[in-house]
C-alpha cells in the first residue's frame, strides 16, 4: 500500500509541476504578445481595446485618453496579477508619400573596419601574424599614433611610413574605445604590412519605403552589415543614388534570388544622403525627389493590420506596380522587430518574374485597405514565396 500512495504522491507532484509550468509558460507568452508601445489616431480609443484584445487582459477602463499626448497604462491577468505597462502614443492622421523604388546606397564607415587578420610572409621568407590577438574582426580603426583616419589609403601611408616602428592604434571594439599597439613587418613585396585586411566603405541595392513631409526617408526595413564579419557597420555618412535593375535571379528553395542592377555614382544621379544605419532600416533625407516614384498614402498602425490580402510596392521590371500578397502570420510579441509578420506572394506575375521575394526587394511598401502597414524585410531561404515584414510605425523617424 506504501508503494502505492507513494507513486500517487508522486504523480500528484508531476502534475502539479506541470500545471505550474505550463501557467507560468502562458503567463510570458500573454506577456510578450503585449506591445511596449501602442499607436492610435486621437479620439479612436476603440483601437486601444483592438491593440489590447485578449479575454485574459485587464487594464484600467478610467484612462483618458485624449486628442494628444502620450499615457501609460497598467496591463494584468484578470485584473490580479500585474503583467505589463503600456505606452500609449496618440497620433494625429498621418500620411508619407510610399515609394518601392530601387535605389543605390553607398556608405562609409566611422573609421576603418577590421574584416579579418592574416598572416603575412616577411622578407626573410618567414611567416608571421602581427596582429593576431591584438586586433580583432569588427574593429573600428579611428586613430593611427594620434592622428585621426577616415579611409584605407590613409591607413596604408600611415603604415608605410612607419618604417617597421611600433603602430599606436585607437579603435571602437562594440562600442569601448581601446588602445592597441602593433608593429608592422617588411613583406617579401619589400612593403610594411599589420597583417589585417579591412574595409571602409560598401554599397549595394535596396528599395525605398517612404519619403515623409519633411523630405525623410525610410528603406530597407532591416540595417547593412559587412558581409565578412556579420556585424551591423558603423556608418559615418553615406549617399542615395538612382539606380537600375539589369536582371533577376529568380530565388529557389535553398537559393534566394536577386535584383541585378547597376548605380551611376555621379552627381545628377544623386538622390539624397544617409544619415543612420540600424537593426530596423537606413534613415536620411531626399533632396530630390522628383527623381522617385512616390504616392502619398495614410499610416495604419500594427492593431490594424490583419491576416489575410495585401499588396506589395515593388519595382521589378522598370516601374513600379502592385502585387497580390497574402499576410499568413502575425507575431504580436515580436511587433517591435523587423520579423513581426510572415508575408506570402500569391501574385502569378510577381512569381513568374522573380519566384518570390529576393534580395534587392527589402524595403519594399507592403499596403493593406489602402494604407501603409509595413514594408519587406527577409526572404525564407527554403521558400522563396514567403518573407517577413517590419510594421512601418517602427520604421518612422
Amino acid at each position: 500500500m506504501s508503494k502505492k500512495r507513494n507513486y500517487r504522491r508522486f504523480l500528484i507532484v508531476l502534475l502539479v509541476a506541470d500545471i505550474f509550468a505550463a501557467g507560468v509558460l502562458g503567463f510570458r507568452h500573454l506577456q510578450n504578445s503585449i506591445p511596449n508601445t501602442v499607436y492610435i489616431h486621437a479620439g479612436q480609443e476603440e483601437e486601444l481595446s483592438r491593440a489590447l484584445d485578449s479575454p485574459l487582459l485587464t487594464y484600467p477602463d478610467t484612462i483618458d485618453v485624449s486628442d494628444r499626448g502620450s499615457y501609460r497604462i497598467s496591463c494584468s491577468l484578470l485584473g490580479i496579477l500585474p503583467i505589463k505597462e503600456v505606452q500609449v502614443q496618440t497620433m494625429e492622421e498621418k500620411s508619407v508619400a510610399v515609394c518601392g523604388v530601387p535605389v543605390g546606397l553607398y556608405m562609409e564607415t566611422e573609421g576603418v573596419l577590421v574584416v579579418d587578420t592574416g598572416e603575412i610572409l616577411q622578407k626573410d621568407g618567414i611567416s608571421c601574424r602581427p596582429a593576431a590577438n591584438i586586433a580583432k574582426a569588427g574593429d573600428y580603426i579611428l586613430e593611427v599614433n594620434g592622428t585621426p583616419i577616415s579611409g584605407k589609403k590613409e591607413l596604408i601611408q600611415q603604415i608605410h611610413d612607419s618604417k617597421g616602428e611600433a603602430m599606436e592604434l585607437l579603435v571602437n571594439r562594440g562600442g569601448e574605445k581601446i588602445p592597441l599597439s602593433l608593429t608592422p613587418v617588411l613583406a617579401e613585396d619589400d612593403s610594411y604590412k599589420l597583417g589585417i585586411w579591412v574595409r571602409d566603405n560598401t554599397q549595394g541595392i535596396g528599395t525605398m519605403t517612404y519619403v515623409d513631409t519633411e523630405g525623410k526617408f525610410g528603406a530597407l526595413g532591416h540595417g547593412i552589415s559587412d558581409t565578412d564579419t556579420g556585424e551591423l557597420l558603423d556608418i559615418e555618412d553615406g549617399e542615395l543614388y538612382q539606380a537600375q535593375i539589369m536582371s533577376i535571379v529568380k530565388g529557389v528553395k535553398g537559393t534566394p534570388g536577386e535584383l541585378s542592377g547597376y548605380i551611376e555614382y555621379q552627381k545628377d544621379r544623386k538622390i539624397g544622403t544617409i544619415e543612420k544605419n540600424t537593426e530596423i532600416g537606413i534613415f536620411g533625407r531626399v533632396e530630390q525627389p522628383e527623381k522617385l516614384c512616390l504616392k502619398e498614402t495614410e499610416i495604419g498602425y500594427k492593431q490594424e493590420v490583419q491576416e489575410g490580402r495585401a499588396e506589395l510596392l515593388t519595382c521589378v521590371e522598370g516601374e513600379v506596380k502592385s502585387y497580390e500578397i497574402q499576410i499568413t502570420d502575425i507575431y504580436r510579441e515580436r511587433a517591435d522587430t523587423n520579423k513581426a509578420f510572415v508575408l506570402r506572394v500569391t501574385d502569378p506575375e510577381l512569381l513568374a518574374a522573380t519566384g518570390g521575394i529576393v534580395q534587392g526587394m527589402s524595403g519594399s511598401p507592403i499596403l493593406q485597405n489602402g494604407k501603409l502597414v509595413g514594408a519587406v524585410t527577409h526572404v525564407f531561404v527554403q521558400d522563396s514565396t514567403k518573407g517577413y515584414g517590419i510594421f512601418i510605425e517602427n520604421m518612422l523617424w
